[in-house]
């Protein structure tokens, strides 16, 4: 049966490779990680962040990033993307093929000095000379400013909204091709969401191109949910719910990839994800992480029966 054209269409861009590992102690090696890709994009995911062009020292957790994203580029059909904090970080991107660089920028001053030692405008400067870059070499590499800390700051407190959509115009104006906003430390509320997605659409319009939440405070899907009524239909989420900030302390949790994937289809959304097959991965996910605090609600309950039928 060809699909209904009617049928609204979500994305799920899996993120534990790269926000999910690097807050953790466990290494994972190369192979585990390669295996956790073929799993996911076998499980139906077409978006995965894959690591970050970092130096080994600050995150050996990343070091095979050049790897794991060689391999990704094999698995048809894959769109991955790799973090990059700087200049340097976005030239290793661009050499390696990346389809997809996100650069992260933080919309609280304190954070972002404390996060990538610069101040919010000088992440948007960065951000002209990678888009420089990238044309000069001629690559087809696109880049994603995901504005954090959009919601609030465990270090600042109150995150003006003015300055928020200021740095998402900033961004685009710098040659970034779309924009995301990122609930760094869990502050956000279904409201402030609504709110504030409603007030970007309006601003950069289709360049709002995703939402990246956590649930620290149990609140993760419900803005999920509330930036869907604004038109969102890409999200991030991370397998188990792994995941955080270590400059942000207490902001731990992802929104868990298959609660996501769950709830997004029991509202009639057509993810395209096998959410059994991804409850597998989590067991598998599950054994090489033993010992880390894992999150989520859906593997202990399991899917409801008609579901699971």
């Amino acid at each position: 049966m060809p699909p209904n054209p009617d049928t609204p269409r979500a994305t799920v861009r899996e993120v534990g490779l790269r926000d999910g590992l690097q807050s953790i102690a466990t290494i994972v090696s190369t192979a585990r990680k390669i295996e956790w890709l073929d799993a996911a994009h076998a499980a139906g995911l077409r978006e995965v962040e894959v690591g970050s062009f970092v130096p080994v020292r600050l995150l050996p957790q990343l070091a095979d990033t050049a790897e794991v994203l060689a391999h990704a580029l094999t698995l048809p059909g894959l769109m991955p993307s790799v973090l990059v904090p700087n200049l340097k970080g976005a030239e290793r991107a661009i050499a390696c093929g990346a389809p997809w660089m996100i650069v992260p920028l933080s919309a609280s001053h304190a954070h972002s000095l404390a996060n990538l030692r610069k101040t919010p405008d000088e992440v948007v400067a960065d951000v002209a000379r990678m888009r420089a870059a990238r044309d000069a070499a001629g690559s087809r590499t696109r880049i994603e400013g995901g504005v954090g800390t959009a919601f609030g700051c465990t270090i600042q407190g109150e995150v003006p909204e003015a300055e928020v959509l200021r740095l998402l115009q900033a961004l685009i104006d710098a040659g970034a091709d779309r924009v995301s906003l990122a609930d760094t430390v869990g502050y956000a509320d279904p409201a402030g969401v609504q709110r504030l997605f409603e007030k970007a659409r309006a601003l950069v319009g289709e360049h709002l191109a995703g939402a990246h939440f956590h649930d620290t405070r149990g609140l993760g899907l419900a803005n999920c949910y509330a930036a869907w009524q604004t038109g969102v239909r890409r999200f991030d989420a991370c397998l188990a719910g792994i995941g955080g900030c270590p400059h942000a302390p207490g902001a731990s949790g992802n929104v868990t990839t298959e609660d996501l994937a769950f709830m997004l289809e029991r509202m009639g959304a057509a993810t395209g994800l096998n959410v059994p097959a991804l409850l597998a991965l989590r067991r598998r996910v599950e054994g090489w992480l033993a010992g880390e605090t894992l999150h989520g609600t859906l593997w202990r309950a399991g899917l409801p029966r008609l579901a699971a039928a």
